[in-house]
């Protein structure tokens, strides 16, 4: 009733009827702006008013001033781009909130010295601590195009435990480390090995690799609170104002403790939409029964709001090419009850080779109970063929896609072939199908979780090291990739009705950039940020200009 008042109002102002006196003022005008509102008109406005939490009015800085009143807080863009707040359609975000006070992170690094100085930082504010890199990098981000040295990190933090992640594959433990966590060189977790030729460095896989992470001192609740305000903040200075959690390896339930703190304070600045991920090998359907007993579909708010399972939906069928009988029966039992739960449910799918499994069994429950009304959504799936995006779109199944190729294109380009990375992910065949499809990072073991990194990858498609890799055919124009990830993301939760797009009634959650997205050199999109990012109509992140926003707030 609400939007629907605030349309009609927003309507009789912009039509120009100076007699109809407004019964009340908005919030917030911004004005002297480039608005891409990415209605579906794709109209560029000059300003926006914010009444309420919702935007209330788009158009001309005249006619917006015409909303103001006495209390209204006026904001002048100086001639900057708003856009739609960002919406991740899958992010590990609330793992990695946990423990983001008491990590170092590399995204962003350029060379190996500047890496090691953040380490050195990082030993110096916690003496004798653990030195934890989680993930998030790789070595051709780096001048050098190589990984540090055992002798580097050692020079850099020679007093301190050090784990450095690269992905989920290749591991750096400092003597101290492998002390501390009582491994040596002949006792390694079954399913590591030690790199002979590179001292230091050990491989694994990702469970081998979970299962030893978990091995390192729990941050305290407090740093989870710490962690989870810095993360997010951290994210909404990157114009991000919501992300879809897929959960994660060990994500038991009381981890989200911090999370929920945070919710019933109204201290959340991000919109976060969750699911849950499977933990208890061949019990899964009674882990999930037990934990929504009292947590139905959608429950929660606009800001924190449950969100289904997956992505991994049972353990057995997590990235197994060539799952037998059992393993389908086992996962048909549980996607049956979510169907049945009327439940969104979101899964893990690396290889279109192995895709018509999953497919088959989508279409053995959709015959038993539509599926298409509870957006159901495959991730990754950067090799999809035309083919197995038309057997999605049938069943009106999403794909929530990542920007994998960013950080790992080189490898995938080998593995491939350079003809086939040209239609890798086919973002184009998909949107010309009409299929959901919401953009992402799967931030940050595997990946930074810099959408602006991915929205210029989405444009260029060259990895981190250069390399292009992806065609013009299956490249979008720039409106097109930010629509995937605003309005695109927002089909995931249900809520392409309610944001990712700037429209009189929808959710006030947009961002002031530093730089026109739509104008500077793709190659300088990477490095976008935001100068204020507002959530609901409140400033949750401010730099300068617009510093005194959120402080004012």
């Amino acid at each position: 009733m609400k939007r629907a008042w605030l349309a009609a109002l927003a309507a009789l102002v912009l039509a120009g009827c100076a007699a109809v006196r407004t019964p009340v003022a908005a919030d917030l005008i911004v004005t002297n702006a480039r608005v891409a509102t990415l209605d579906a008109g794709s109209r560029m406005a000059q300003a926006l008013a914010v009444r309420d939490g919702r935007i209330l009015a788009v158009g001309s800085s005249a006619a917006m001033q015409g909303l103001a009143g006495p209390s209204t807080r006026q904001i002048d863009a100086g001639g900057r781009t708003v856009i739609p707040g960002l919406i991740d359609s899958h992010m590990h975000a609330v793992r990695a909130a946990l423990s983001y006070s008491t990590e170092v992170n590399w995204i962003g690094a350029h060379t190996i010295a500047e890496a090691m100085q953040r380490l050195r930082q990082a030993a110096q504010s916690r003496p004798g601590a653990w030195v934890v890199v989680a993930g998030g990098w790789t070595e051709l981000q780096f001048a050098e195009k190589r990984r540090p040295s055992l002798d580097e990190v050692l020079a850099a933090v020679p007093d301190n435990p050090v784990w450095i992640q690269l992905f989920y594959s290749d591991l750096l433990l400092t003597p101290k480390a492998m002390t501390a966590l009582a491994i040596t060189p002949a006792t390694l977790p079954q399913g590591i090995a030690a790199q002979a030729d590179v001292p230091g460095w050990h491989t694994g896989n990702i469970v081998t690799m979970s299962a030893v992470f978990d091995r390192l001192p729990k941050p305290t609740f407090e740093d989870n609170l710490t962690g989870t305000r810095q993360f997010f903040t951290e994210l909404n200075r990157l114009a991000l104002t919501g992300v879809v959690d897929p959960g994660g390896f060990s994500i038991a339930p009381a981890q989200y403790a911090a999370l929920l703190k945070l919710w019933q304070d109204k201290a959340l600045t991000l919109r976060v939409a969750y699911s849950l991920f499977a933990q208890k090998a061949g019990a899964e359907l009674a882990e999930y029964q037990d934990l929504t007993q009292m947590l139905p579909m959608g429950f929660g708010d606009d800001m924190l709001r449950f969100n289904g399972i997956g992505e991994r939906v049972t353990i057995a069928m997590y990235n197994n090419a060539a799952p037998d009988a059992a393993t389908r029966e086992k996962f048909l039992e549980v996607a049956r009850w979510a169907a049945r739960q009327r439940m969104t449910l979101t899964i893990h799918q690396n290889d279109d080779a192995s895709a018509h499994h999953l497919l088959d069994l989508f279409e053995q429950v959709d015959r038993e109970t539509p599926i298409a009304p509870l957006r159901w959504s495959i991730a990754h799936l950067d090799n999809a063929t035309p083919v197995t995006l038309a057997r999605m779109k049938a069943l009106g199944v999403g794909w929530a896609m990542q920007d994998a190729m960013y950080l790992a294109g080189d490898s995938r380009v080998a593995a491939a072939g350079a003809a086939r990375a040209r239609t890798m992910p086919p973002m184009m065949t998909a949107l010309r199908m009409g299929l959901p499809l919401g953009a992402g990072t799967d931030a940050h073991r595997v990946a930074s979780y810099n959408p602006f990194a991915a929205l210029q990858w989405m444009l260029d498609g060259k990895t981190v090291g250069g390399v292009p890799t992806r065609g013009p055919e299956e490249t979008p124009t720039r409106e097109q990739a930010l629509r995937m990830y605003t309005v695109g993301s927002a089909w995931f939760t249900f809520d392409e009705g309610r944001r990712g797009s700037l429209e009189p009634g929808k959710l006030a959650d947009f961002a002031i950039l530093d730089r026109d997205f739509f104008a500077v050199p793709v190659d300088q999109i990477g490095g976008t940020v935001s100068l204020l990012t507002v959530v609901g109509g409140r400033p949750v992140y401010s730099a300068a200009p617009f510093k005194t926003e959120q402080e004012n707030r």
